[in-house]
């Protein structure tokens, strides 16, 4: 298949990257900078749809990224690298004189309510009580095309794992050096995926003619707490995670509103994931850590 991705130079789109081309597809990416095997978003909304089979849009700017104050101007950045990318594809998707097979977006578990009893699968309700899940409404709306010549499909991702990357990338100092642990009161579900399961259910995706509609991008693992993936972290390392990360030092970092994303957590089932035959290369904690810091 000819794929191509958007957002595709980032840590999911890199390894997305990986397994298509391993697995014989030709991947162009669409981005900022033009280059080999590359467009630019310019060039997507100058010259329409290249020829493809397939597209995927990964593109978003960091939400946790600590560096960035949580202001009105960075949350315009956040929505509107996530919005504008996806309503530029879905665009050219629709406009293509022969579209491709399918069209699959990866937003996030954000829009299921935080919970410490709820169980949330694919057909669950959310999306309208708070600046993320609101977002993630917004998202899945911008990617929706009229009729039904091309397969959609949307994957809800949970923290995703991965050497190099992503949300480890934080955490490893504090946790080799001994001093890491839970953050607030740890008793938070923490829905997460390793890096090749997030890409293996965008292949899957991509290849498998009667997949759509909404998948959750989450581990089978689902009542993971936030405690137990220290001290799973902290076992990896042959580190002691007892030290709790205060909530207070969380909000400080990055503001009331984006610190939810930490101190609260959902119970997210991949049910629909399995369903279409999903097979996870790292169903377990244990071995998904084992794996990220080897």
């Amino acid at each position: 298949m000819r794929v191509l991705v958007g957002g595709g130079t980032g840590f999911i789109g890199t390894a997305l990257t990986q397994l298509l081309k391993a697995r014989g597809h030709e991947v162009t990416l669409i981005s900022r900078k033009p280059g080999p095997d590359r467009i630019t978003w310019d060039d997507l909304t100058t010259s329409g749809l290249p020829r493809c089979d397939a597209a995927v849009n990964l593109a978003g700017e960091n939400i946790l990224n600590p560096l960035r104050r949580w202001n009105a101007a960075f949350q315009k950045e956040v929505l509107s690298s996530r919005l504008e990318t996806t309503q530029t594809l879905a665009r050219a998707i629709a406009k293509a004189p022969q579209p491709p097979q399918a069209w699959v977006l990866v937003t996030g578990v954000a829009y299921y309510q935080p919970s410490l009893t709820a169980e949330y699968d694919e057909d669950s309700p959310g999306g309208d009580f708070d600046f993320f899940s609101n977002l993630v409404t917004k998202w899945e709306a911008a990617a929706r095309l009229p009729g039904d010549s091309t397969r959609q499909v949307v994957v809800r991702s949970g923290v995703v794992l991965g050497r190099g990357g992503g949300a480890i990338g934080h955490m490893l100092l504090p946790f080799r050096l001994g001093l890491g642990g839970p953050i607030g009161s740890g008793h938070q579900f923490f829905p997460w995926i390793h890096i090749r399961d997030l890409a293996g259910i965008l292949a899957h995706a991509l290849e498998t003619s009667h997949v759509q509609g909404i998948l959750n991008g989450v581990a089978p693992a689902s009542s993971t707490t936030n405690a137990e993936f220290a001290r799973a972290l902290g076992t990896a390392l042959g580190r002691p995670a007892f030290i709790p990360l205060p909530s207070a030092v969380v909000q400080a970092v990055f503001g009331q509103e984006r610190a939810v994303m930490l101190l609260e957590g959902q119970k997210v089932v991949p049910r629909r994931t399995l369903a279409v035959g999903y097979q996870y290369s790292f169903p377990e904690l244990g071995a998904a850590l084992k794996e990220v810091i080897a």
